[in-house]
C-alpha cells in the first residue's frame, strides 16, 4: 500500500490538550457591526465575564459554571458595551465581556479564579475551557488596541469584536495570535528537557520560543533550540497545537531531530538543561523518577510531546 496524505489517528493530537475543545461556530463570513447588540437582545445569549487574568465563575454547589445570562452579567456590572461575540453554539450566541467589579466586591455566589488555575484544576469542561481561551485572547487584544496604530486616534469595535476600525484614517485592525514553537529535541533514545527558574521544584519541560517575522516554523524550532541549548536540529516534524491565552498565543508543538548532543545552555533562560533517556523519561511521565523530576500536567502540550515520544518505540 502507498502513502496516504490523511493517514492519522481518528482523534488529532491537538484534541487532547487544554484550551483546545472550543466548539463554538464562529460564522466568520456572516459577522456584522451590530452583532453584539443583536446577541445581547437574544434571550438565549450566554456571557463569560473575565478581567485581570481571572474569570468570574458562578458557584453551583461543588462545581462552577462559566455562563451568565445577559441580565445576570449586567447585575454583576459586566462591561457589556465592550463585550465581544465569540460565535454561536447549540444554545445560542456566546459572548465574553470585561468584568466591571473588583474581586473583593463580588457576591458569595461568584468566585474570581485565574485562567491557569481553572485549567490546572479542571474546573470547566473542554468546550467552556476552549471558549475561555478565545474570549480571554479577544478581550486582551481589545484592551491593548484601543487606539489606531497608524494615526493614534481612538478606534472602534466592529464585526462583533473581530475588527477595530479608525474613524480618523480608515485603518482596519484585526485580533492577533502570536505563534510560539514548543519543541522536543530528540535522538534515537534520548530527549532534551530544560528547566526555567520560574518552574515549580523538579519540573523540566520542552524548550519554546516565539516565531519571528519571515521565519518558518521549522527554522524557528532550529533557531530557538540552538539559542537556548546549543543543540543543532536537522529534520522537524509537527505534532500538535494548543491555544494559550497568556495573552493570545498559539503553541505549535514539534519534534526536532538533534544532530549534535553537546549542550551549551543559555543560563539567562535556563537553570538547567540535559538529556534524558527514553526509559528515564517514562519514569518521569509516570511520576516515579528517583530524582523527583516532573513534567508539566497532562493538559499541557509539553506533556503530550514528552509522553508521546516516551511511549514510542524509537
Amino acid at each position: 500500500m502507498g502513502f496516504h496524505l490523511f493517514d492519522a489517528p481518528e482523534r488529532e493530537a491537538s484534541q487532547f490538550v487544554g484550551f483546545a475543545g472550543n466548539a463554538i461556530d464562529r460564522q466568520s463570513e456572516n459577522r456584522r457591526d451590530d452583532d453584539v447588540e443583536t446577541a445581547l437582545a437574544d434571550p438565549a445569549c450566554r456571557v463569560m465575564v473575565m478581567g485581570g487574568g481571572r474569570m468570574h465563575l458562578k458557584k453551583a454547589g461543588e462545581s462552577f459554571s462559566a455562563w451568565y445570562g445577559a441580565d445576570e452579567a449586567r447585575a454583576l456590572d459586566a462591561k457589556l458595551a465592550d463585550a465581544v461575540l465569540l460565535g454561536w453554539d447549540a444554545n445560542g450566541p456566546v459572548m465574553a465581556a470585561p468584568a466591571g467589579r473588583e474581586v473583593d466586591d463580588l457576591p458569595d455566589t461568584v468566585k474570581a479564579i485565574d485562567y491557569r488555575s481553572i485549567y490546572m484544576q479542571g474546573l470547566l469542561d473542554p468546550a467552556a475551557l476552549g471558549a475561555l481561551a478565545q474570549g480571554a485572547a479577544m478581550l486582551a487584544w481589545h484592551h491593548t488596541h484601543r487606539f489606531c496604530s497608524r494615526c493614534g486616534a481612538g478606534s472602534q469595535m466592529r464585526d462583533g469584536g473581530f475588527k477595530r476600525t479608525c474613524p480618523s484614517c480608515g485603518a482596519e485592525h484585526f485580533p492577533r495570535t502570536d505563534p510560539v514553537v514548543i519543541m522536543l529535541a530528540v535522538t534515537r533514545d534520548a530527549c532534551l528537557l530544560g528547566r526555567s527558574p520560574h518552574f515549580m521544584p523538579g519540573m523540566y519541560s520542552c524548550l519554546a520560543g516565539f516565531v519571528e517575522p519571515g521565519e518558518t516554523i521549522e527554522n524557528a524550532v532550529r533557531r530557538e533550540t540552538f539559542e537556548e541549548a546549543g543543540i543543532r536540529i536537522g529534520r522537524v516534524v509537527y505534532h500538535a497545537s494548543q491555544p494559550w491565552p497568556f495573552p493570545h498565543s498559539l503553541m505549535i508543538g514539534c519534534y526536532g531531530e538533534a544532530i549534535t548532543e553537546a549542550i551549551d545552555a543559555d543560563t539567562t533562560e535556563l537553570e538547567d538543561c540535559r538529556w534524558f533517556s527514553r526509559a528515564e523519561t517514562r519514569q518521569i511521565v509516570a511520576g516515579t523518577h528517583p530524582g523527583g523530576v516532573l513534567v508539566p500536567p497532562k493538559m499541557a502540550i509539553a506533556h503530550h510531546l514528552i509522553s508521546a515520544w516516551a511511549d514510542a518505540d524509537g
